[in-house]
């Protein structure tokens, strides 16, 4: 092939982890873009009988392969009457247009018979696994007595099983000594000796040995499609939620790689499997589409329970690398989500992954999702996440549930969700972004969210995807602004760089505090309490800080509820934002307006900042309290949060001094946009009027506005809580809610 064929070659826009391997493998697709002039097929051979012609190359225009592509799109078999059109239109002979559309649909069958062909050899390498790990496991009984592989022939089938159930309750002996000696404080043993770790056969220990709660470890064991089981896998691994559950650590592969390639699907795949909003914005998943071109590779659907499906893509200002690494990580997974995950922790690392990337990195995670209202419970869920490299610049990470038919006290320990295939794919963009199509997908019961939320849940706008992906866009812009040397802001102080970054900081801890105190998370110790006088859509929580620098040390009591607002989340965040304003809600204002100090930018947004306000004064006793705000709003919701703080830690944190033990207790608002599935114009909302979305994806027809309060109702923590102080925090959320609806002249 000459100059003229290789610059016809063209990429076309297929599977990103097809393109991949095609360039791996050397095979490049040829759409027909470079022709011999009048010829095509055997017509292009050498004739036989005179002598040898040159050929004549005709290269089309970009704008002749980009009309051609666009009408292959829509109709790869033109009739004649189309292609005559064609021909007119793009200044080429009839021929040419017949010959490329030849070659065009020759070049799709091809790759399309290869992509299958990869596909079913994967398919064949997992088989082929699991065969051999039955195999073995039939064939490797371990003997009683020295721990190593038994003679052939020594014990039965049923001997063998006898020995794998022994082994097990064994193991479950041990881990309730464990525990036993970490809540009694003193050694604890059994008659029963444990099993050594280096006679079992690393085999067997896969389907019967312990997990990672255990410490047994494996002999190195490699799964044909990457897996790696070896020791260099486990890492140091946290707490988890709740008692540790037993699972077989063998068939995750089997399910993380059936879960990968559905997300992937579900990722490129469009109608009828995806249904758009009327104004181009979160598409919602066709259920029965879905049915018909996927199974469940985590057994049947609970009873009762309720499935939500959403997809958003967007741009996000971090690269690929960036983003894998904070996804894998628990903590920094939880500190990019802040407001929708409330606690991460990595249970067990199945498979640590290939060289230093997190290729093939496969682990289980605990986590609770939330949403910023005390009527919607969080949700608890147990699943395997796993990461796999597609291609150059092109990954995808997945989640899954673990089956609940694995262990019946999964069922116990996450009741009320769980995830099905989940995740992102990410692609690195040339402009220093990564475009981001995100999925979720999961399966919940209803039965305990207030009836007020239910419709927010079902549309997906509680935890659908365009929250997952505004909020990692407005964290990417935060950490980009975290990271450059110069901060911008307005102020009249001359707080240094240093001294902005670290007001950023102290308030991502006042936003993670609020969003704990409604949610009630087990991040902090809330002990919940029911009162009489307090009405049942309000929530009301108390718990002792003894030893966190980070509070006032004492009796801390937390109250918030979610009540319906006639207004739009726009007007109403800035109305709540405004400093001017604020004396008409707001307690601690005094009575008169207050001045904004400092205000730092976090990002771009419609108020995306950090501000420091100082209020009307009474007396000068109060001349030295300042207050803390972080506000920022966006189409998966809006938050404002503040805090009372005194001059002289707030000078500390300007001056770029740590803010870890600057005590401050947060309170604030946040507001959730109420909106029909698919953002169908027109259609009724269960808790008010005829509803339409507005530009920026709030709702003209109303919101949804969640109140919360913590203060410290005693300085002692061994005090006991009284009904007065119960009663104050109650009135002083009706009276704000009242006090907002009066000025925005709402019902």
């Amino acid at each position: 092939m000459d100059g003229h064929g290789e610059m016809g070659l063209i990429r076309e826009n297929f599977d990103p982890g097809l393109v991949g391997m095609m360039k791996e493998d050397g095979y490049e697709s040829r759409s027909g873009s470079d022709n011999f002039e009048g010829a095509s097929g055997d017509d292009q051979d050498a004739s036989a009988d005179g002598p040898p012609k040159k050929k004549k190359y005709h290269r089309h225009t970009p704008h002749q392969i980009q009309e051609l592509e666009s009408f292959f799109k829509e109709c790869p078999h033109p009739d004649e009457k189309q292609r005559m059109e064609l021909s007119r239109r793009l200044g080429l002979e009839n021929k040419q247009i017949k010959f490329w559309f030849q070659n065009r649909r020759t070049q799709m069958k091809t790759q399309l018979e290869r992509h299958e062909n990869l596909i079913l050899r994967q398919e064949n390498d997992k088989l082929l696994a699991e065969n051999d790990f039955l195999k073995q496991a039939m064939t490797s009984p371990i003997c009683n007595s020295c721990g190593g592989p038994a003679v052939p022939g020594e014990v039965s089938y049923e001997q063998h099983q006898l020995r794998i159930e022994n082994a097990r309750l064994k193991d479950e002996l041990s881990r309730v000594c464990a525990l036993t000696n970490k809540f009694l404080g003193r050694p604890f043993s059994s008659s029963a000796s444990p099993i050594p770790s280096q006679g079992l056969n690393s085999n067997l220990e896969l389907a019967v040995g312990r997990n990672g709660f255990g410490g047994l470890n494996n002999a190195g064991t490699t799964l044909p499609m990457g897996f790696d089981f070896g020791d260099g896998a486990m890492v140091p691994l946290m707490k988890p939620m709740a008692n540790e559950m037993p699972y077989d650590r063998s068939a995750f592969a089997g399910v993380a790689l059936a879960a990968m390639d559905e997300l992937i699907k579900m990722a490129q795949m469009g109608d009828p499997l995806w249904f758009k909003g009327l104004d181009g914005g979160m598409e919602t998943l066709n259920f029965e589409e879905y049915s018909r071109t996927f199974s469940s590779c985590i057994g049947m659907k609970p009873s009762g329970y309720t499935t939500e499906a959403t997809r958003e893509t967007g741009l996000v200002f971090l690269h690929s690398l960036a983003l894998v690494e904070t996804l894998m990580d628990a903590n920094r997974w939880a500190e990019m989500f802040p407001c929708m995950i409330s606690r991460a922790a990595i249970i067990d690392v199945i498979s640590s992954g290939k060289g230093v990337t997190r290729d093939n990195t496969l682990q289980v995670m605990d986590a609770e999702f939330q949403v910023l209202s005390p009527l919607v419970p969080v949700r608890q869920v147990r699943f395997i996440r796993f990461c796999k490299q597609q291609s150059e610049g092109v990954w995808a990470v997945v989640d899954v549930s673990i089956d609940a038919s694995q262990d019946a006290a999964n069922i116990q320990m996450f009741p009320n969700c769980r995830r099905l295939p989940s995740g992102c794919v990410i692609q690195d963009m040339d402009n220093k972004y990564s475009k981001v199509t995100w999925v979720e997908h999961s399966e919940y019961d209803d039965s305990a969210v207030h009836y007020l939320l239910r419709p927010l849940l079902s549309s997906g706008f509680g935890f659908g995807a365009h929250r997952w992906v505004a909020t990692l866009q407005r964290q990417s812009d935060c950490l980009a602004v975290l990271m450059s040397p110069n901060i911008p802001g307005e102020d009249n102080t001359g707080i240094t760089p240093a001294g902005r970054k670290s007001m950023i900081k102290l308030a991502q801890r006042m936003t993670n505090n609020f969003c704990s105190g409604v949610c009630a998370s087990s991040m902090h110790k809330w002990d919940k309490l029911s009162v009489g006088n307090v009405g049942e859509d309000v929530r009301v929580m108390t718990r002792k800080n003894i030893n966190d620098p980070g509070e006032p040390r004492g009796v801390v009591l937390s109250a918030s509820t979610s009540v319906w607002m006639l207004i739009n989340q726009k007007s109403l965040f800035d109305f709540l934002r405004d400093e001017q304003m604020r004396s008409q809600w707001d307690i601690l204002s005094n009575g008169g307006p207050m001045q904004e100090m400092v205000k730092v930018a976090k990002g771009r947004g419609h108020g995306n900042y950090v501000s420091l306000l100082r209020g009307s004064a009474i007396n000068a006793n109060e001349n030295n309290m300042l207050i803390l705000q972080e506000t920022w709003s966006d189409v998966s919701g809006a938050l404002v949060v503040y805090a009372p703080i005194d001059i002289s830690s707030m000078s500390v944190v300007m001056n770029g001094g740590d803010s870890t033990y600057v005590a401050l207790l947060p309170s604030g608002f946040a507001i959730l946009p109420c909106i029909s599935p698919n953002n169908h114009v027109g259609q009724s909302n269960s808790n008010g009027p005829l509803v339409k979305p507005d530009i920026d994806g709030s709702i003209s027809g109303g919101c949804l506005l969640t109140v919360g309060f913590q203060i410290l109702v005693n300085s002692a923590p061994t005090a006991k809580l009284t009904m007065e102080s119960v009663e104050t925090v109650n009135n002083l959320i009706s009276c704000t809610i009242q006090k907002i609806k009066a000025a925005l002249a709402v019902t």
